[in-house]
């Protein structure tokens, strides 16, 4: 699909002023993308789970300039803190994005934002920040552009939204978003995000996710700098390919409903990403000692329950533990007494699957 298709052709050239808010979930991979090409194109396939609770909300007020301007006018804030260091990464989004939305230097943009949860600490704060940015930008190309469509402007919030951070393009829409150019997925493509198309069983339907915050603190190594670590990485093409494999299993396994299948591929995949880091050069070690703890204590309580509890990681420390809602009980019971102990302060958070953004 040629990019072209993003650049608008018809906008009107009336003076508006406004705010617009949305929100939008952060996701969390199952197959995991790591490593990219030039403007932000995966080297491999990815899906993930959309979360519901852990979410970006982003007001973005806009004011028509009295003057043309060769630079972006924006000012970002975050819990209404004024936050000047996170300016240099929406200018760099700003002039990726510039092409696809000409209006951008016309205004003066005022960016609030607020997470519902611990920002930078690998629950993909930059998923659900910039998708959340995207859509509220494509709300002011909607009032310039009344024609475009529901389904352009979400295909065109995720391509934009990619710019920004590769993952933001899966936080759109839910419950399974697939990014990546992949022969077994109808209609996907590396340059946005779509909407899972096929059966899932009922065993995947409102899966849970209880995220446990071992680390809240800036992570080790960004994933800008981790993605780039790729490039000449020894393993980097058999993970590619090996990606692509998992795309064609996990296929079969949401149509099956096969638990102990997913809990093997899942995990799979999670220590795959951290083996990948921790092989390459410069090297990482991005799990903490107590992620290894809880990852050890889950397995021996799946041996002793027969419980279909899994876990998996993004880049950092934290662990995200996926259960099926009709064993919520016995597994909300056992972090409790288990697996709190190894959260920083206690925390963790009880999320689940959602089904994407929403305009407030």
């Amino acid at each position: 699909m040629p990019i072209n298709k993003f650049i608008p052709t018809n906008l009107s050239k009336k003076e508006i002023n406004g705010t617009t808010s949305w929100s939008s979930p952060s996701n969390i991979a199952l197959v995991k993308y790591w490593g990219k090409k030039e403007n932000q194109i995966p080297e491999n396939q990815s899906i993930s789970f959309t979360l519901d609770a852990c979410k970006t909300i982003t007001t973005l007020t806009y004011s028509k300039r009295e003057k043309d301007s060769e630079n972006f006018s924006f000012q970002v804030f975050l819990d209404k803190v004024h936050k000047p260091d996170f300016e240099p990464k929406i200018t760099t989004f700003f002039t990726r994005i510039e092409q696809y939305l000409p209006f951008l230097k016309e205004f003066d943009f005022k960016i609030e934002t607020e997470n519902t949860f611990p920002h930078s600490s690998g629950i993909a704060s930059s998923a659900s920040g910039m998708s959340a940015l995207a859509l509220c930008l494509m709300s002011i190309e909607k009032e310039l552009n009344p024609e475009i469509t529901d389904a352009d402007f979400i295909q065109k919030a995720s391509f934009l939204a990619r710019l920004g951070s590769g993952s933001a393009c899966r936080s759109l829409e839910g419950d399974l978003v697939v990014w990546g150019k992949h022969v077994d997925i109808e209609g996907s493509s590396d340059l946005f995000g779509v909407k899972y198309p096929y059966k899932v069983h009922e065993n995947f339907k409102n899966y849970q996710d209880t995220i446990l915050l071992v680390d809240k603190g800036e992570k080790q190594v960004s994933s800008t700098v981790g993605h780039g670590l790729m490039h000449g990485h020894p393993f980097a093409q058999e993970r590619f390919s090996q990606a692509d494999e998992n795309i064609t299993k996990i296929k079969t396994i949401l149509e099956s409903g096969d638990l102990d299948a997913f809990i093997a591929l899942v995990e799979s995949e999670a220590l795959t990403l951290h083996a990948m880091m921790m092989t390459s050069m410069p090297y990482f070690i991005l799990m903490k000692p107590n992620t290894l703890e809880i990852i050890n204590k889950i397995w021996s309580f799946r041996k002793e329950t027969g419980l279909h509890i899994s876990f998996t990681l993004d880049a950092g420390a934290n662990v995200h533990i996926l259960y099926p809602e009709n064993e919520t009980k016995a597994i909300i019971e056992f972090i409790k007494t288990e697996l709190v102990a190894y959260c920083q302060n206690g925390h963790y958070i009880c999320d689940r699957i959602g089904f994407g953004a929403k305009q407030l």
